[in-house]
């Protein structure tokens, strides 16, 4: 098969109406206690908890966990007075599909990676951009 690894996805396709950043943690090996690396590049791995600004998503899919590796934890944007997010756009990002099988019976997941966050581009966050598939309706 062609495909290996993660696949190259715009920040606008994942997150259409834009995205809230939590915070920033570092991602922990469950066995060792030590950082766990990025298997490409070596850099420890850092998850921003992010809040999907698609107001219908919901469940699972309204709260992510996007993987970024990097030297040291990724700084995130300032906050903007009157939100009580912190507005995220993300940079070079990639998605990796596995089988998810702690549930009743497996299923496919996504695990979000990219290479960096940053603040939103105009149009990006507060539910300025649109869905293409809204669009097309």
């Amino acid at each position: 098969m062609a495909i290996q690894g993660a696949l190259p996805v715009e920040f606008a396709a994942v997150f259409p109406h834009g995205a809230f950043a939590l915070g920033v943690e570092a991602i922990t090996d469950f066995e060792t206690k030590r950082p766990q690396l990025d298997k490409d590049t070596g850099l420890p791995l850092w998850a921003v908890d992010v809040i999907d600004a698609d107001p219908d998503a919901r469940g699972k899919a309204k709260s992510v966990k996007v993987k970024i590796p990097a030297k040291v934890c990724p700084t995130l944007p300032d906050e903007v007075p009157g939100l009580p997010f912190r507005p995220v756009e993300f940079e070079s990002m990639a998605v990796m599909p596995y089988v998810d099988d702690n549930g009743r019976r497996p299923r496919v997941a996504y695990s979000l990676r990219a290479r960096g966050v940053k603040p939103p581009t105009a149009g990006a966050a507060g539910g300025t951009r649109r869905s293409p598939a809204k669009d097309a309706a």
